[in-house]
């Protein structure tokens, strides 16, 4: 398979780098309390909802599917996913329409799909034994870091490919994971910004604990690598003679900021200073002070026309950036669980997946590579 780097980018040309491994919460999904406790509802085909309780006209990226059966099937997978949650089951819906695109487009005739709605953590074990009770031989899902905490115990035979990071739990031999970490993303940049010759960078970040994160996680791999401290300057101070003594010996900065933000410290930055960010500041929204961000994130947008992408239908519905990204994330769960339900893949193997270069890690998580981009004037994705 073609890799998906390098890639032209602007006026030069990008090599994509190593990125440091998957950490921290994903900042997509938003575990809040949910509802009373619900018993799984065991789906064989699309799920019923009334009126009220069904999202709004177009959240919905494609219709629920009707899967082929298990019976006979040499690969059999299960796919354990809070549809039946309040807070989560949009999200996971779009995840199993990014999942069910990927096995329509490969039209694969030895593949069997079973799956159970849960609403909470009270169903989800039950949930858990049913699709290994049916003989699957690969469980997608959960997608919440407490989900997969609480399940990673019960994790015997079966290989499950979780979907949210598993650090800070102890290896389990077929626990799997692939997240959407943007902490990660704070990694490569971090390492990317080192291998371009960066001395001393300047860390500005905001108010906001996704911000915060991306600051710890930057501040981490840079001291880690470099032995030295980024000067780190919080957004609401970022002005006058404040940001010119913090700009004072640095040679580039690090934006752990949402694009507006950016967009704002950006325009007041000198021209001639170079810029990285995270995929945050990738958005549609037309912001073009942020032109010439140097900045990473998923192939899905990044390059819709790349031969691997565009083997994947797009969703049927338009979707937030953020909710793209549980459909991109849905079709590479789909290609790695057809690599799990046979041999187990070895530590170092590589998938040129649309959310990422993914590499198997010694602790079984999936670390995403993601190329390299220039922001331009026109907005993106």
């Amino acid at each position: 398979m073609q890799n998906l780097a390098p890639w032209l980018l602007g006026a030069g040309l990008w090599m994509a780098a190593s990125v440091a491994s998957a950490t921290g919460a994903d900042y997509i999904l938003r575990q809040n309390a949910l509802a009373a406790p619900q018993a799984p509802v065991p789906v064989t085909a699309p799920l019923a909802q009334d009126a009220a309780s069904a999202p709004a006209a177009g959240s919905i990226a494609t219709q629920a599917p009707v899967w082929p059966p298990l019976e006979g099937r040499k690969v059999r997978i299960g796919l354990l996913l809070p549809q039946a949650s309040p807070l989560l089951g949009e999200a996971a819906s779009v995840v199993r329409a990014g999942f069910a695109a990927a096995l329509a487009s490969e039209a694969r005739g030895d593949v069997g799909v079973t799956e159970y709605a849960f609403a909470d953590r009270t169903g989800l074990e039950q949930a858990y034994r049913a699709l290994v009770a049916q003989g699957v031989n690969v469980v997608v899902g959960p997608m919440t870091r407490g989900e997969i905490s609480q399940l990673a115990s019960l994790v015997g035979s079966v290989p499950v490919l979780a979907l949210n990071t598993t650090e800070g739990l102890a290896p389990r031999p077929k626990l799997y994971s692939l997240s959407l970490s943007v902490e990660a993303e704070a990694r490569q940049v971090a390492s990317l910004m080192k291998e371009d010759g960066v001395q001393r960078p300047l860390l500005v970040f905001g108010a906001d604990t996704l911000s915060q994160r991306l600051r710890d996680a930057f501040l981490d791999t840079w001291t880690a690598r470099r032995g030295t401290q980024p000067v780190v300057l919080a957004f609401d101070t970022a002005s006058g003679a404040v940001l010119d003594a913090a700009l004072s010996g640095t040679d580039a900065v690090f934006f752990a900021l949402p694009a507006r933000e950016s967009a704002q410290l950006k325009m007041i930055l000198p021209s001639d200073r170079p810029v990285y960010a995270t995929s945050l500041v990738n958005v549609r929204e037309s912001l073009p002070a942020l032109s010439g961000v140097r900045f990473v994130d998923m192939p899905w947008l990044l390059m819709p026309e790349h031969p691997l992408v565009r083997q994947y239908p797009r969703p049927a519905q338009a979707l937030t950036v953020p909710t793209e990204r549980l459909y991109a994330l849905g079709v590479d769960a789909y290609r790695l669980a057809l690599r799990l339900s046979g041999t187990p893949p070895a530590v170092g193997s590589r998938v040129d997946g649309v959310t990422g270069e993914l590499r198997l890690q010694r602790d079984l998580q999936f670390q995403r590579t993601l190329p390299r981009w220039v922001k331009t004037d026109s907005a993106q994705p």
